[in-house]
């Protein structure tokens, strides 16, 4: 069959089109990489200069410092970091008739639309639109015309307004319950969410949507709040395909609170693959990877009390690092991986190190023979184990103790141990953060929830008042990267943080609180516990 001119000149067009689109996403990748990690096409770090003439290179270069992952800019201090994605970088903003056609956010500023030759001057030379010098913070970089070019390409790709789990009346969100979480902590948990999730929906009904005006500034539209809960089942290894499936089904904007149990590891690297972001989950184990951006915790939990206890027994004020640490936990709990990174932390020491690792059957109150005089023993207990401590500790030892999981200030800790007890407390002393837990205790209180379990609900509460307060300084700029980079610059002026004195993100943190205290009982029963140190961040 002989193929005819108009076939061939489409069969020619569609394969032209196929290169294309294979070479335009080769330039967004290209220039991605640029972007984010200071590195150019052909593998060279990208090197630039700022108006000191310091040199500065490789990911120290890159425009995701300043400009953040999101390209929605930034403010510090005084100065104002614009948004330089596609949208922003080419659409005139000014007080007329067109201010408004764009989100608002903190960087924007008044100024003509760029085009790609005074995008590429101010991106070389540090020459605005209008042909003034822009700030001296902005580098001047060294790029060739392709490289320049790949780079302006991912601008223009990268649109902020158009994340799943939005619609202009609605925002879906999940909360994610894993097999091994307490039923007690998710009822909990799930008490409070639902009721602020129907309050705010109820509100944004009455207030209706926004209407985008003509002229003048755009209001926030005021969409609802909707509620997944994406529980899990099975082994671990399946809960990630699980997540896939489940988003697909049920798009959502982020994740929201959630309970774990002893592994939440599949649901944070589902998070941070999906790009989905994830803020507070009550998980007392959390997954620490530096360089990963999309899931948030409240603290590293055991992992954080670890971290405590080695500076407590490294401090150079102590007399000497104990001759032997013994560790003792129940197998396949949180305090197990806890028990490893303290004696990580404190790996090249003199310290020897014994682990107790209890079984199912096995009561903790055995793993208590043998210790001796100057070992210091490590108890990574619940508070049923703790309870069962019958026989008093050995004289002359010294006992630590995780709060977190003996339950804080009302561990059942025996009158017998508690002269010789000192436990971690990664929280705000009970006496000073009376006024924000009461706050939020009050609101359970007029709402008739029930107080299940007084920290995961307070934590819950505090989450669902961060997420409020980040959409509404966001408003329809409503981007998963944004949203992160948002709760990240407004934590520090959360007024209630519920159980934590000092809750921060600083850029690229992951962890809001990041210290605690040493108390001790005061007396042989009640709750009444001293601090042995100020707030300590290990």
């Amino acid at each position: 069959m002989t193929v005819g001119f108009q076939s061939r000149r489409l069969i020619g067009c569609a394969l032209l089109a196929v290169l294309w689109t294979g070479y335009a996403h080769a330039a967004v990748s290209a220039g991605e990489s640029i972007y984010r990690r200071g590195i150019l096409p052909s593998g060279a770090p990208l090197t630039a200069k700022r108006d000191s003439d310091r040199s500065i290179s490789g990911s120290d270069a890159a425009c995701i410092n300043c400009h953040r992952r999101s390209g929605l800019g930034a403010v510090e201090g005084n100065i104002k970091i614009p948004p330089i994605t596609g949208p922003y970088l080419f659409h005139r903003t000014s007080s007329g008739r067109d201010a408004f056609a764009l989100p608002p956010v903190d960087g924007m500023r008044e100024r003509d639309p760029y085009t790609d030759a005074t995008l590429a001057r101010a991106i070389r030379e540090g020459i605005g639109v209008d042909g003034t010098p822009l700030n001296g913070l902005m580098p001047r970089y060294a790029l060739s015309d392709s490289d320049l070019a790949v780079l302006i390409a991912y601008l223009k790709s990268v649109t902020p307004t158009t994340s799943r789990g939005v619609t202009g009346a609605t925002v879906d969100f999940a909360t994610i319950v894993t097999p091994d979480a307490d039923p007690v902590k998710r009822d909990a948990m799930l008490k409070v969410l639902n009721q602020y999730f129907t309050e705010q929906s109820a509100q944004a009904l009455v207030r209706g949507p926004g209407v985008r005006p003509s002229t003048g500034p755009r209001p926030q539209h005021d969409r609802r709040w909707q509620l997944r809960v994406w529980t899990l089942t099975g082994p671990s290894d399946t809960w990630g395909q699980q997540l896939v499936q489940r988003l697909a089904r049920e798009p959502v904007f982020a994740a929201i609170a959630g309970v774990g149990g002893s592994n939440w590891e599949p649901v944070h690297r589902f998070c941070e693959d999906a790009s989905l972001p994830c803020l507070f989950p009550n998980v007392d184990l959390p997954a620490v990877a530096e360089r990963d951006f999309y899931p948030m915790y409240i603290s590293r939990g055991v992992l954080l009390e670890a971290g405590l206890i080695a500076s407590r027994l490294s401090d150079p004020k102590a007399a000497s690092l104990p001759r032997r640490i013994v560790q003792i936990f129940r197998a396949g709990d949180i305090g197990e991986p806890a028990a490893a990174a303290l004696r990580a932390a404190l790996r090249g020491s003199s310290v020897q190190f014994t682990e107790r690792r209890l079984g199912r059957s096995d009561r903790a109150d055995a793993a208590i023979h043998g210790t001796g005089s100057g070992d210091v023993v490590v108890l990574w207990l619940r508070p049923s184990d703790i309870a069962a401590l019958a026989s008093p500790p050995t004289p002359g030892s010294q006992v630590l103790m995780s709060g977190l999981m003996g339950g804080l200030e009302h561990a059942p800790l025996p009158a017998t141990w508690r002269t010789a007890t000192e436990m971690t407390y990664p929280a705000e002393l009970p006496e000073r953060r009376r006024v924000p837990v009461d706050y939020a205790l009050g609101w359970f209180t007029l709402r008739h929830i029930p107080v299940l379990d007084e920290r995961v609900q307070v934590d819950t509460f505090v989450t669902c008042t961060v997420l409020s307060q980040t959409l509404t300084h966001m408003g329809d700029a409503l981007s998963r990267d944004y949203f992160v980079e948002t709760v990240e610059a407004m934590l520090e002026h959360q007024i209630i943080d519920g159980y934590y004195p000092r809750l921060s993100l600083a850029p690229n943190e992951r962890f809001g609180s990041k210290g605690g205290y040493w108390v001790h009982f005061a007396a042989p029963v009640g709750s009444k516990i001293l601090a042995d140190t100020d707030w300590v961040t290990p």
